[in-house]
């Protein structure tokens, strides 16, 4: 792993950090609220790639873990990383790879269409599936309960994931990506 790449996983993680700084919008019939950090999370996956993402959001979450407040709410330690939140958080690094692994995939070819159905697949579709079912099994309710619940991030998390789309695009010449596709295959 190069410095540059290091540079950017740690950049990433901390992009996820100030977004956690926006006050969550807490609903009353979940225990999870709504924020803006899946935004990063969709962004470290199809910026920085598969590799780079993944490793940004375990930074993210090892930082968590030893209680920096870092999540929504100023919240962090191993509190939230126990309750009903987990699955959420949890699926983070999952999400990265596999955006970061699609849109890899899609580089030469890539469409703002591609970028959002790759985002939404598998930055509101997969993060709300393994949260809600983690969320149902932390809070003793039924898997279908914890779905339909989980259901209400589903239109917020779609326009993140059409935002970060967009400033892909808009700065895609400078994502490592870019810099994997240029470079000459070395063997």
């Amino acid at each position: 792993m190069s410095i540059k790449d290091v540079v950017l996983a740690a950049l990433f993680a901390a992009l996820l950090g100030v977004l956690g700084m926006m006050p969550p919008i807490p609903l009353g019939f979940i225990p999870v609220p709504i924020t803006l950090q899946t935004l990063g999370v969709i962004l470290a996956g199809c910026f920085l790639g598969k590799r780079v993402g993944t490793i940004s959001m375990l930074l993210f979450i090892g930082l968590v873990a030893i209680g920096l407040p870092l999540l929504s709410g100023g919240r962090g330690g191993m509190a939230p990383l126990l309750g009903p939140s987990v699955g959420y958080i949890l699926s983070w690094p999952i999400a990265a790879f596999f955006i970061g692994y699609f849109t890899e995939k899609a580089w030469k070819n890539l469409t703002l269409w591609k970028v959002i159905a790759i985002n939404f697949i598998f930055g509101v579709v997969l993060v709300g599936i393994i949260g809600a079912v983690v969320m149902a099994l932390m809070t003793n309710t039924s898997i279908v309960a914890g779905l339909i619940s989980g259901a209400v991030f589903i239109p917020g998390d779609t326009i993140k994931a059409i935002v970060a789309a967009i400033i892909l695009l808009q700065i895609k010449s400078v994502s490592p990506i870019q810099q994997k596709v240029l470079r000459p295959i070395e063997q």
